[in-house]
């Protein structure tokens, strides 16, 4: 199966060599109604809490305006003497309304932007600003002390700081009032920027030049410090016209209803546009499609759940936790649902019997919703669930994207990566895939083969109907006495527990037996009592026990825990786990037996 070579079982689309901008946001002397092919006026991007709304012909219009000034900097504003051809901006800004004028602007000036976790302190953001080198910093008004911070500790002055920030602020548009900030007297505003004219067309990335980095996200860092990913412009053109043939059908605005009950669809979540999960579905795609998106910043039930009656959101985007939340959340018995046609998770692994119960709940207050997967890294994305495979293939993440290759690997180099049955390590090829990681050739090499396989260090499973199925990291897979343990699996079946809200689960090292004992970490689903904590935990480590192979057993004992640290993306943070795994009180650890 090694050398098996998958493809997608839908035909391979056609592939342009242009600017992500000239793609989507495209004009033409012969239709100046249309902006990327779709009438100008309607709207492309909705902002949850104002309800203010920036049309396709606007979202153009300021991004040429805002790629104008940064190629003009008004003072203070300055380009540093040794600036390079193609500058960098940084953004550093929870989801806004603003948000995609930003990167746009950035785009259509021909920059590369680098995007930034807005959970970052400020010595997490010095990492990606010096590896970036960025030029200037576009930043949120709640999150310039951040900034500010981390400018001065690597000897930025006032005067510095006023010539490399710009303030992310909205209220011009929204008419909500910015957050106030301290020490922010001379600094641009984003505004500041806007109605000096525009550029008469965005800079052209036609042919070779397509290869240029347009965006960097980092990686999440669970080895090592964040990786800069370079994604081009043909990286994001690939990707966008890959998805659009298994993604549900669009009816876009502004649509004239074929029958009293259709509507035009409407993407809505909250996935952070740090995120290449943000960028490609709840930036790029929709924009593609012809349909608003509903931009809202952090996850909370009750605002999640008003935005969908309100705005009546068809497509909604979500990462694991959130359905966690919601399969037991009374907000869903609040609100108007019915409008949810299809939601898609992805960003890490989850349990087959959340998306059972997310979607029992939600079709007991009226929306007949589906539920699909998909998977992909920073570097790419790789497989999707098409809709009509969705019930009856849960837990899957589906076939290969169009114009990809996939491989299982089972062993390389002489390493056994995996002994799972009809398994190995997924390495993909094709136009989706990175360049390489940001000033750091020997990482490039190590991920991605001279013949162009990138090695994902996951391990995935392929089913006799040929659907593919995540099981764990490579690097997170248990060696319990040869065998290997997904933590995924057994995270899979804590969450059938009715007692436990969330899990995670990691390998804890035992010398005396020289091996590796699969450890839970437990939220229970209601308050227990420290008086009862043992006796519950043992119940959930024997419910287990009766439900899984005798080798994956949860010999590390259990942990309670009030919450499982995990990524803005929705990954478990096993490292933070296995950082305070020695000082933890495991109920249920096997000991060593005393010997004869």
């Amino acid at each position: 199966m090694a050398d098996q070579i998958f493809t997608s079982p839908l035909s391979s689309v056609p592939l342009v060599h242009k600017s992500i901008f000239t793609h989507l946001l495209g004009t033409s002397l012969d239709t100046p109604h249309l902006v990327g092919g779709f009438p100008a006026h309607s709207p492309a991007f909705i902002d949850a809490a104002s309800g203010a709304s920036i049309s396709r012909r606007s979202l153009r219009s300021y991004a040429l305006q805002l790629a104008r000034s940064i190629h003009n900097l008004p003072r203070p504003l300055r380009r540093p003497s040794n600036a390079t051809a193609r500058p960098t901006v940084l953004v550093f800004s929870p989801n806004s309304i603003v948000w995609p004028i930003i990167f746009f602007g950035a785009v259509a000036a021909g920059f590369t932007a680098t995007l930034a976790n807005s959970a970052f302190t400020a010595a997490e953001l010095q990492h990606q600003y010096l590896d970036t080198g960025a030029h200037f910093i576009f930043v949120h008004p709640a999150l310039f002390d951040v900034v500010q911070q981390m400018l001065t500790s690597i000897g930025f002055s006032d005067s510095d700081i006023r010539a490399t920030v710009i303030l992310a602020t909205s209220s011009w548009l929204t008419g909500v009032p910015d957050p106030s900030i301290q020490g922010a007297l001379g600094l641009t505003l984003l505004q500041d920027l806007l109605n000096c004219g525009e550029l008469v067309s965005e800079v052209s990335f036609d042919g070779e030049q397509s290869n240029e980095t347009v965006c960097l996200c980092y990686s999440s860092g669970t080895t090592g410090k964040p990786k800069g990913v370079e994604t081009t412009h043909y990286n994001l053109t690939s990707i966008v016209d890959g998805f659009k043939p298994v993604w549900p059908s669009m009816m876009p605005y502004p649509a004239r209803p074929l029958v009293e009950t259709s509507q035009p669809d409407v993407h809505f979540g909250c996935l952070p546009y740090y995120h290449i999960y943000g960028v490609v579905h709840f930036l790029l795609l929709p924009i593609s499609l012809g349909t608003p998106t509903v931009v809202m910043a952090g996850f909370d039930p009750e605002r999640f759940l008003e935005a969908i009656d309100k705005y009546r959101a068809t497509i909604v985007l979500a990462v694991p936790p959130i359905l966690v939340v919601l399969a037991r959340h009374e907000a869903v018995n609040k609100y108007n649902l019915t409008s949810i046609r299809v939601m898609f998770t992805a960003a890490s692994p989850i349990s087959p019997n959340v998306i059972t119960v997310v979607e029992k709940r939600f079709r007991s207050v009226g929306s007949n919703v589906i539920i699909s997967q998909m998977y992909g890294l920073t570097e790419t994305p790789v497989f999707m669930l098409p809709l009509e495979h969705a019930c009856d293939h849960v837990g899957s993440v589906g076939f290969v994207l169009p114009n990809l290759e996939v491989r299982l690997i089972r062993e390389a180099d002489g390493e056994v990566l995996t002994d799972l049955e009809s398994g190995g390590e997924v390495w993909v090829r094709g136009p989706t895939v990175t360049k390489g990681y940001l000033n750091n050739p020997m990482a490039t090499a190590a991920a991605i083969t001279p013949d162009g396989w990138f090695k994902t260090g996951d391990i995935a499973r392929l089913d006799k109907d040929g659907f593919f199925t995540i099981v764990d990291r490579r690097k997170e897979l248990i060696k319990y006495k040869g065998f290997q343990v997904a933590p995924a699996e057994l995270e899979s079946v804590l969450l059938q527990h009715p007692g436990v809200a969330d899990a995670a689960v990691i390998g804890i090292e035992n010398q005396e037996e020289a091996t590796e004992f699969p450890r839970a970490y437990v939220v229970p689903s209601q308050i227990i009592p420290q008086r009862d904590a043992e006796s519950f935990a043992l119940s959930v480590q024997e419910w287990v026990a009766v439900r899984v192979a005798p080798y994956k057993k949860l010999r590390g004992g259990i942990v309670l825990v009030q919450q499982i640290p995990k990524s803005a993306s929705g990954k478990i943070l096993r490292r933070e786990l296995r950082g305070q795994a020695k000082t933890d009180t495991a109920y249920g650890q096997v000991t060593l037996r005393a010997k004869l």
